[in-house]
């Protein structure tokens, strides 16, 4: 695997315009996900399907991780290790030095269908999860102003009191990162939480969550099957060998400065040179999955 330098922007001050990020400091910031010799066994009718084989991976604080791969790679599967939906047949996985065993608060999860309850609003969808978290320890004003603050993030204020299918699907999306965010976990995890969406509104909440992330320092482990959207926003980008028993191939350090603008990184020679390397990752040294289908 490359070993490049791994910019992260771990610390609550923001950097610089132009700046590069900076890494938290210590081995507890640079181990802030970590996954130890992770194995995924599922049970079928048709017997044992060996899904994930040797899965070893630090996250740092602050760090932006995109996990990509073929369809079956396990790349969903090794997101909801970490979000402890599912738990490893052997290995262990730890956040902030806890062993995962189940899943918490302090792991949002976003998944690519929004999962809003139809029947509430926008802002009930939010409060609902702010109120789970923090109910026991705040009163109504503040778990009111979190909740508020939260959509005011992504965009929403405007649309706080109208329900699901009042609003195009970014929107809902927006909602659902919302719900994520308010709950202040320690890691977002997004599985593909933008592959339904049209390009232009793909394209719109990719620079939103670019802003996001910078204005909060926000760990972010995200699946994805989009080459340029991984390299646009990852400050490493994991690249999944084919299934079955998938494991870690490579992974490309994107040492880009942040705030990123799309259309100005469009011909940068950094971001041409990583988008070369996965392509060449994807489609060259693990293309057989498309040859077979051909």
């Amino acid at each position: 695997m490359k070993t490049s330098p791994l910019p992260p922007g771990a610390v609550p001050s923001l950097p610089a315009e132009g700046a590069a990020p900076r890494l938290g400091s210590g081995p507890a910031a640079r181990q802030f996900i970590k996954v130890e010799h992770a194995e995924m066994v599922f049970e079928t009718r048709k017997g044992r399907f060996h899904a994930l084989r040797d899965i070893n991976l630090n996250v740092a604080k602050g760090e932006f991780v995109t996990l990509i791969g073929h369809s079956g790679c396990g790349k969903s599967t090794l997101l909801n290790l970490i979000a402890g939906l599912i738990k490893p047949t052997s290995g262990a996985l730890f956040c902030d030095r806890r062993e995962i065993a189940a899943p918490g608060p302090e792991r949002g999860v976003v998944f690519q269908n929004h999962s809003l309850l139809p029947w509430l609003s926008c802002f009930d969808n939010v409060h609902l999860a702010v109120e789970r978290v923090f109910g026991a320890i705040e009163g109504k004003a503040q778990l009111k102003s979190r909740t508020e603050a939260a959509l005011d993030l992504v965009g929403m204020s405007h649309a706080l009191q109208k329900r699901p299918h009042e609003i195009s699907g970014g929107m809902k999306q927006r909602v659902g990162i919302a719900r994520a965010l308010a709950m202040e976990p320690k890691v977002l995890l997004m599985d593909e939480p933008f592959g339904a969406l049209d390009a232009l509104t793909r394209a719109r909440l990719q620079d939103e969550l670019l802003g996001i992330v910078v204005r909060t320092g926000g760990t972010v482990v995200m699946v994805t099957h989009d080459v340029d959207e991984a390299v646009l926003l990852s400050d490493r980008i994991v690249m999944m060998t084919n299934g079955p028993a998938a494991t870690i191939g490579d992974i490309v350090a994107v040492p880009l400065a942040r705030p990123r603008e799309r259309v100005a990184l469009a011909e940068d020679p950094t971001y041409v040179h990583c988008r070369k390397e996965v392509l060449e990752f994807l489609y060259t040294r693990h293309g057989h999955v498309e040859k077979e289908a051909a």
